[in-house]
């Protein structure tokens, strides 16, 4: 196979992933999106998490919600639990690493906060404890998952919503992720601040 074909090869399966995305997870992408919208208008706060190119997403959501996603808008409120180094390395070393989301959702987390996880194969312990620390605080949660759900599927409650992409692959979930997460935004906006 050439290098152009391989170039062809990943558009082409991308275009899939997000076509089966399209068909099979809009009417979740849509709840999602209310039950964030209402937590922000009930003065909530979305908290995000993920690990490695997880966690570049969560950073990606949060800085659309503080900043802006395509319009002139009021900042919402939305914090990434992967930025603060000094705070994920105190309770890795003084905890353990399976802690580092779930510790900070405990301090920062209210019944009307919605944590939001990326997870690409819903394994990762330290997403595994967060989801248990949200709902312990009673707080919704919106996960964009993917291959099988993993462990995590069965840890969520039926007002949670989760959003798995239809992939084995980990670049075609994390790249229908960033789709959803414009979907997420653009939902939220609309429904906050209209046309």
């Amino acid at each position: 196979m050439t290098l152009q074909e391989r170039i062809h090869q990943q558009f082409a399966s991308s275009l899939q992933t997000s076509q089966e995305a399209q068909a099979n997870l809009s009417e979740l992408i849509e709840i999602a999106a209310t039950k964030m919208a209402q937590c922000l208008i009930g003065d909530g706060k979305i908290l995000v998490c993920g690990n490695g190119g997880s966690a570049a997403q969560a950073q990606h959501f949060s800085s659309e919600m503080l900043n802006r996603y395509e319009r002139e808008r009021p900042g919402l409120p939305a914090i990434t639990l992967t930025c603060d180094a000094s705070t994920l390395t105190s309770i890795a070393n003084d905890y353990r690493y399976d802690e580092v989301f779930a510790k900070q959702i405990r301090a920062l987390g209210h019944d009307n906060d919605i944590l939001l996880v990326y997870t690409t194969s819903g394994n990762s312990a330290n997403i595994l404890s967060a989801v248990t620390a949200a709902h312990d605080r009673d707080m919704t949660v919106i996960a964009l998952s993917g291959r099988d759900g993993g462990t995590l599927a069965p840890l969520l409650s039926f007002t949670d919503v989760e959003i798995r992409v239809p992939s084995q692959s980990t670049a075609r979930v994390q790249e229908t992720h960033l789709i959803v997460t414009h979907c997420l935004c653009d939902l939220i906006d609309h429904q906050l601040f209209g046309d």
